[in-house]
């Protein structure tokens, strides 16, 4: 026992719509092409607005459907890789945009599009310890920033966006049962850091990628079904990583999940990398999907690389 539950999720995009159409007149693309190679059709990409804007307006939107207030919380975690600045932390910058108590622990966390669930199975192993058992997860990345706009295999990719997540934790509930997990050593997907003298470009090998994508999602969802003693049958709802519409699909059909039970936003968002699945989570709470009692398997993976599934449940 000793576990999480969410509370109330948000989710804050920027208001710029970048198209397929416009993505051909900078790269040599088509919407035709981006569609059936990866479910994409359009993305948000930050203009005005900053990443800690993101990130202040994702949050406020889950406390208030949690019917928390900042100073009800205990931990504020930032999943991101794209930052405003190295420091302060995003996290950091959120207790004083928020206004949450000067004894918050804030820090970001960097695992990539795995991140949301690196920083809930952290979130909730901090909290048992917390005076106060309320905490924000908030997954953030603006990857316009890290993107390189002539290179077509990457830019149709990506968009910008942020989703959160207000948690409770008590000592009576289970644990969201975390399944985690990480390679170094692997180039498939990098970008290198303000250290290198490398461009600093996100790069990845797409193929490879793709194929890894297809044995890890799997891999976690089997293990952390496992650890619940739970079959996909029991399960009300799949949330995954929005990296790709093709391996959304092909895994649903592997396991034969209905179409109801799960949910892909990645035509309008693509891949928002750390925000992927708390934007997917937040977008299904206030379309009524989500519930008090509903059971939501999520699973993730991303550079590193990383991968993670977890089974969370709505208070």
């Amino acid at each position: 026992m000793n576990g999480i539950k969410i509370r109330g999720t948000g989710s804050c995009l920027p208001s710029r719509v970048l198209t397929n159409d416009d993505l051909a007149r900078q790269v040599d693309t088509s919407d035709e092409w981006i569609t059936a190679r990866t479910g994409i059709r359009e993305r948000r990409i930050l203009t005005a607005e900053t990443h800690s804007g993101l990130c202040a307006g994702a949050a406020r939107t889950a406390l208030d459907r949690a019917g928390l207030s900042p100073g009800d919380i205990g931990v504020c975690i930032v999943a991101t890789m794209t930052p405003d600045a190295i420091i302060p932390s995003a996290a950091c910058t959120m207790q004083t945009a928020l206004g949450l108590p000067h004894d918050t622990l804030c820090f970001d966390l960097n695992a990539a599009c795995s991140g949301f669930l690196y920083a809930l199975h952290t979130v909730e192993c901090l909290l048992a310890a917390s005076p106060r058992k309320y905490g924000l997860v908030i997954g953030c990345d603006v990857l316009s920033r890290v993107v390189d706009w002539s290179d077509r295999s990457a830019c149709i990719l990506f968009g910008d966006g942020a989703g959160a997540a207000a948690v409770e934790w008590r000592a009576e509930w289970p644990s969201i049962g975390a399944t985690l997990g990480c390679h170094g050593s692997n180039e498939l997907l990098r970008c290198p850091g303000p250290g290198s003298t490398e461009e600093q470009y996100l790069s990845m090998e797409g193929q490879r990628v793709f194929k890894f994508a297809l044995e890890a999602v799997p891999w976690c969802m089997d293990r952390t079904l496992e650890r619940h003693g739970l079959t996909p049958a029991d399960v009300d709802f799949f949330v995954f990583h929005q990296a790709n519409a093709r391996i959304i699909d092909l895994v649903a059909k592997k396991y034969r999940i209905p179409p109801e039970k799960y949910c892909k936003n990645i035509d309008r968002r693509g891949n928002t990398s750390a925000a992927s699945i708390p934007i997917v989570l937040s977008e299904m709470e206030a379309a009524g999907r989500l519930q008090p009692g509903s059971r939501a398997l999520l699973v993730g993976f991303g550079g590193g690389l990383t991968w993670g599934g977890a089974l969370i449940e709505m208070a």
